[in-house]
């Protein structure tokens, strides 16, 4: 009797071991919050500024100024069970007895899913020194944390229905999340939006033929066709208006890799011809499988009682949840 007892025990064991994740509680704390744990000595002095300028800059693709993140201060003595649950955190420990100085980067530690980033140096000046070796990093890594969280719920939420009648046309589709609907659907453009009484997050996917240009993916060309194809598929409001191009803030361009998938992204500010309608896009452009077109997926936002960041952030987040028909990959 007494080995089975303790055959069972080292099951049970065992099998909270394997589950001891699941078991986490989920993340506290608002989209775009950042908790940094940090004396208050250093979070008044020249550290707190250099992390304050990685942190709280100004959003670079918005027209109106905001925080990349929001930021609260926690002191180490503070920083429980309450904060332990956040979903971003910057955990600064500074001792002359740290071992080995450096920035880690952990997930799900106290809740899920959650970022963690932990500095460790031996003084507020080699903390300093850290950040400014690491900021890209450190800003990727929370960006994708909040990244994934939209790409989770808008598979784990979808609205049933609309990739499967957008990825027949294109091969693709991203995950469209609950709230979404299909305003336009043709043989070579979709419109897909969240429309409430005052905000707009709304996703174009469209394509065109690929030339094989080496300029291709170049901002010029990409921004040109941009304008083309919204003039033709997204009027405005009156007559004679359509979405195009602001030129208040020049687009930027990057090229990035996400999940096996190469594209160029663009940001920039969309307005309505000859109206006062405007606000911040974000557009992905790569190659179909076959190399035959273009296809861009871009996310754009219409909020103007609002901030935008977090509207832009969460639809924007949905481009990156694009998945290929099966075999089209």
């Amino acid at each position: 009797m007494k080995k089975l007892f303790f055959a069972l025990a080292c099951v049970l064991a065992l099998s909270g071991c394997k589950s001891s994740k699941a078991l986490l509680p989920n993340v506290s704390g608002k989209a775009g919050e950042v908790i940094v744990v940090i004396e208050k000595a250093d979070w008044e002095g020249a550290l707190g500024a250099d992390v304050r300028d990685l942190l709280a800059c100004d959003c670079p693709w918005l027209a109106q100024k905001e925080p990349l993140y929001t930021l609260v201060n926690v002191p180490p003595g503070s920083f429980g069970d309450l904060f332990k649950v956040h979903r971003n955190i910057v955990l600064f420990s500074i001792s002359q007895n740290i071992d080995t100085v450096g920035v880690v980067y952990k997930r799900d530690v106290w809740a899920a899913p959650q970022c963690l980033v932990n500095v460790c140096a031996r003084s507020a000046e080699g903390a300093s020194a850290l950040l400014g070796d690491n900021g890209k990093a450190i800003t990727g890594f929370i960006e994708q944390a909040e990244r994934d969280r939209v790409i989770r719920n808008s598979i784990r939420y979808e609205e049933r229905g609309i990739a499967g009648k957008v990825a027949p046309v294109f091969g693709g589709s991203p995950h469209f999340p609950t709230g979404y609907k299909l305003k336009k659907l043709t043989s070579d453009f979709a419109w897909v939006a969240d429309e409430k009484q005052y905000t707009m997050q709304g996703i174009f996917v469209y394509r065109y033929p690929a030339t094989g240009a080496a300029d291709e993916l170049q901002v010029d060309n990409i921004i040109s066709r941009r304008n083309a194809i919204l003039k033709e598929n997204v009027p405005g409001m009156f007559e004679n208006t359509w979405m195009t191009t602001g030129s208040f803030m020049p687009p930027q361009i990057e090229f990035l890799r996400f999940r096996g998938r190469e594209f160029a992204q663009v940001r920039g500010l969309w307005e309505v011809e000859n109206d006062y309608m405007g606000g911040p896009f974000t557009s992905h452009s790569f190659y179909s499988p076959d190399g035959e077109y273009v296809i861009v997926a871009e996310a754009f936002v219409y909020a103007p009682k609002y901030d935008k960041r977090q509207y832009l952030r969460q639809v924007e987040s949905i481009l990156f949840s694009w998945e290929w028909k099966e075999g089209e990959d």
